[in-house]
């Protein structure tokens, strides 16, 4: 097996496996948050739900955590590979006639939406882990009420952040737009099937980034 993995097809379909992992958690974050335009009770409950359950914490997102790191760092893999393998930069190949835009530039997508995981770690992710784990805080309360849509409509007051989430989500999508259709590619998807999902990966593609800017543009507009 790590032979597999060690091999060009096995580092494939482990970047494949990490891409559905990923695109499927994106539609699990999205169903979340978009409950944030019609209900600011709903989306506390889930948010305090999603924070606070054990297996949620423990088990589900250190496998999300290990999956992002893991897909970045296979992406970089696989560049370095395809340098090797035809000498020039893949950004710069003469592939314009049998490439797409997003397929020869999935490294530089690749890099803004890392840097928006960042951003958003930092907007997010750290405040909340040393909420619970260091002031020991696990309650999501602050003044009688849960904080999570408080803060959520904060982070998208200030119009230089919500125009990164935005780009940073136009990015996303130009990276879906290549990587939905080669990961089923990859995993050995038949002729006969690929129509279908190609046109399902472009809806896929589109809507769940325009999904999150909407999320983005709303309470920014509504602040």
């Amino acid at each position: 097996m790590s032979e597999f993995f060690k091999s060009s097809i096995g580092r494939k379909v482990a970047m494949a496996l990490s891409a559905f992992f990923l695109m499927f958690f994106l539609i699990i974050h999205l169903a979340v948050n978009i409950t944030s335009l019609f209900s600011a009770d709903v989306f506390n409950q889930l948010s305090h739900f999603m924070g606070t359950n054990p297996l949620v914490q423990f088990a589900l997102q250190p496998v999300l955590i290990f999956g992002v790191v893991f897909h970045f760092v296979m992406g970089f893999v696989l560049e370095l590979k395809n340098k090797k393998a035809v000498g020039v930069k893949y950004a710069k190949n003469d592939g314009g006639a049998n490439s797409t835009w997003m397929s020869r530039n999935m490294i530089y997508s690749g890099l803004a939406i890392l840097a928006f995981i960042v951003l958003h770690f930092i907007d997010f992710w750290f405040p909340e882990l040393n909420t619970k784990y260091v002031l020991g805080d696990m309650s999501g309360m602050h003044d009688g009420e849960f904080r999570y849509f408080h803060e959520l409509v904060e982070k998208f007051h200030n119009p230089i952040r919500v125009g990164a989430y935005v780009l940073a989500f136009v990015f996303l999508a130009l990276h879906l737009l290549h990587g939905f259709t080669s990961a089923f590619q990859s995993m050995g998807i038949t002729a006969g099937r690929k129509k279908f999902l190609k046109n399902f990966g472009v809806a896929y593609s589109i809507l769940i980034p325009l999904g999150f800017v909407i999320i983005a543009l709303f309470h920014h507009f509504n602040h």
